[in-house]
């Protein structure tokens, strides 16, 4: 891209930046002169006409163990409102309201109440309406969590095919298809995953976890993290009866799915915030935010002050995204009941927590224990952002580093490993040395190989635009992700190796036929060129090497530190032994396998799962590995 292109989407996106500020404004301005006309002139606000707008949930289950429930009613006069139940199986328990538009019901379901539509009466002075609420059979379906045995594919809707466009523009939502904009939304949807299942199940992934696909009714909201309804699925992607299609085709396949769900912020543009449900339902002031604090090591810092991990916590997550207050009842029992309605309506495998440490950690132990309450075998991954292990391993259920308080997460994001990694990648360094030590960390964790590891996502630079390119150097990498410990997780169009940038709009890039339009289709062998295809096939074949020998899920993990910029390690599980030996030097290197005697005690030879052939691995035999090359050796 030359300067002058440069300039020209500089001066796009700072258009669009000046458009939306300018809207905070004038809704700012246009608040302040109602404020005015009410109360500074006295006039008397009229009384509202009781209405009924929604509520949510908007169904739920007979038989959950969760069977008491808070039902958010939306509308208007409801203020002072009374409600009763009028048929036996729900009961209200009570009903609160702190301004007009909306109204609170506690409802205790029976566990002997049958499926159908039980009317609830929402009454005040003369008028009155009836909430014919649903209560659903369960399908039965219950979470089957992933595993060792389990390989991710990470998807962002948006940017892997646009298999409906029809869809492309919906009246009454903020953006449109703009696909030569980088930050716009480019068209990809819920369809379009369901047409590439196929693709996925082909390359060997088990797990699918896309980016929330709920309504992003707001500026830039092609990503998925900024709500305007927890309920409903973003109408440019799908629906939610899409939605449910997808995780039963996916499970069909064998492959499960993971909720993206986030509990601590929403967008600006949510309804909510033109007239909050309780008024401390946000942290801090409207009009004047708390400001964003990352500093997620304050969590675990024995020297820290207690101010420092409440500002963390109250936060905005950026001054369009608001932040929860999760100390608030009414918001605790909306974020848990959305979870568990979406687990429950689509039939979802495992949850991914977004941002997990700008939460209040009291509250979600609580929500992640009704979760695993109703479910015993759903995952929980928090994504806590933090290369430190001895920072990361504190989030993790029963942590070595922590004591007296369990958070019931089962799984983090392993933003150690992937940061040694991406140093190899990256670095002026030729060996990983950086990944030994690491790795020599794992006695911090409750768990280790419950780790989910990877070396790109949707909100860091791509493993090949670390390795500036270097096919060798970016494969290396994906040998030891495939034949380490932990839970392997792949970004799309990673496995053909797609570079981007380092700008969030353009290392999301589109996947090379996802669109009619596109030139070319990467998700065929012809429409790949021949370095996609050399990526491809190996990433397949690892995949392949890991879930067809359980040793690499579920084996030991021996290391030991490199040796002439070659990093050796073994996997064993029963009688089977692997070793795997990396070089990560420019230059060619070898390995004396006699400085593993201690590993290869009985063994005579190794077949070469990754390259072909059988090696002499006795005692004083050798092998030179060229620069940036693996073995990968079942031994015998």
């Amino acid at each position: 891209m030359n300067n002058i292109e440069q300039i020209i989407i500089k001066i796009e996106e700072n258009k669009k930046e000046i458009m939306y500020r300018k809207n905070r404004v004038l809704k700012v301005l246009l608040f302040l002169l109602l404020f005015h006309t009410v109360f500074g002139l006295g006039v008397p606000t009229p009384a509202q006409s009781l209405s009924y707008t929604k509520t949510e949930p908007p169904n739920w289950w007979v038989g959950m163990k969760k069977n008491s429930i808070q039902l958010m009613v939306y509308g208007e006069g409801l203020l002072g409102a009374t409600v009763t139940s009028e048929k036996q199986g729900v009961k209200v328990r009570a009903a609160q309201s702190f301004n007009e538009n909306y109204l609170f019901i506690d409802v205790e379901i029976n566990p002997a109440a049958k499926a159908g539509e039980y009317p609830i009466v929402v009454k005040k002075g003369e008028e009155s309406f009836t909430i014919n609420y649903p209560l659903l059979q369960r399908t039965g379906k219950m979470p089957q969590g992933y595993s060792n045995s389990d390989v991710i594919y990470l998807v962002m809707p948006d940017r892997f095919c646009n298999g409906d466009t029809s869809n492309d523009s919906v009246a009454g939502l903020s953006e449109s298809v703009e696909r030569d904009y980088f930050d716009g939304r480019h068209g990809g949807d819920l369809q379009g995953v369901i047409d590439k299942l196929e693709y996925i199940k082909e390359l060997g992934f088990t797990a699918l976890w896309l980016t929330p696909v709920v309504e992003n009714n707001t500026f830039r909201s092609y990503h998925g993290y900024a709500a305007t309804d927890f309920y409903t699925v973003d109408p440019r992607l799908g629906s939610n009866a899409l939605y449910q299609k997808l995780v039963k085709e996916a499970n069909k396949l064998g492959i499960k799915a993971i909720l993206d769900h986030v509990a601590n912020h929403f967008s600006k543009d949510h309804p909510w915030m033109k007239n909050l449900p309780t008024p401390d339902w946000v942290n801090g002031l409207i009009n004047n935010p708390p400001p964003p604090h990352h500093e997620k090591e304050v969590f675990s810092d024995i020297h820290g002050d207690s101010s420092t991990i409440q500002r963390v916590i109250d936060g905005w997550f950026t001054d369009y995204m608001p932040d929860m207050n999760e100390t608030n009842p009414f918001v605790a029992n909306y974020i848990i009941q959305n979870t568990i309605w979406w687990v429950e309506f689509a039939g979802l495998d495992a949850i991914r927590e977004d941002t997990y440490p700008y939460n209040h950690e009291g509250f979600m132990a609580q929500w992640a224990r009704t979760i695993r309450e109703e479910y015993p075998n759903i995952n929980i991954l928090a994504e806590v952002w933090t290369g430190e292990p001895a920072f990361l391993s504190y989030y993790q259920q029963g942590s070595k580093t922590r004591q007296h308080f369990d958070n019931y997460i089962t799984s983090l994001t392993d933003f150690g490993l992937r940061d040694a990694v991406y140093k190899y990648l990256a670095g002026g360094g030729n060996n990983m040395y950086s990944v030994y030590s690491t790795l020599a960390m794992d006695n911090l964790y409750a768990d280790a190989n419950q780790l989910v590891t990877f070396i790109d996502n949707h909100d860091i630079n791509r493993a090949m635009y670390g390795a500036e390119g270097n096919v060798d150097k970016f494969l290396t990498a994906f040998d030891l992700l495939f034949t380490t410990r932990g839970i392997p997780q792949v970004f799309y169009g990673t496995e053909i190796g797609i570079r981007g940038t380092d700008h969030h709009g353009e290392l999301r890039a589109d996947f090379p036929g996802g669109w009619r339009e596109d030139t070319r289709n990467a998700f065929t062998r012809h429409g790949r060129n021949e370095t996609e295809n050399r990526i491809y096939d190996h990433i397949k074949k690892l995949i392949s090497i890991r879930l067809n020998n359980p040793a690499f899920t579920v084996g030991k993990l021996i290391h030991f530190p490199p040796e002439r910029n070659i990093y050796v390690y073994f996997r064993e599980f029963e009688s089977e032994r692997f070793m795997v030996a990396i070089n990560s030097s420019k230059m060619k290197s070898s390995v004396d396998f006699g400085f593993y005697a201690s590993r290869l005690k009985g063994v005579t030879s190794g077949e070469d799962l990754l390259n072909g052939g059988v090696l002499d691995v006795s005692p004083g035999k050798a092998l030179e590995l060229n620069a940036y090359s693996s073995v990968i050796l079942k031994l015998k």
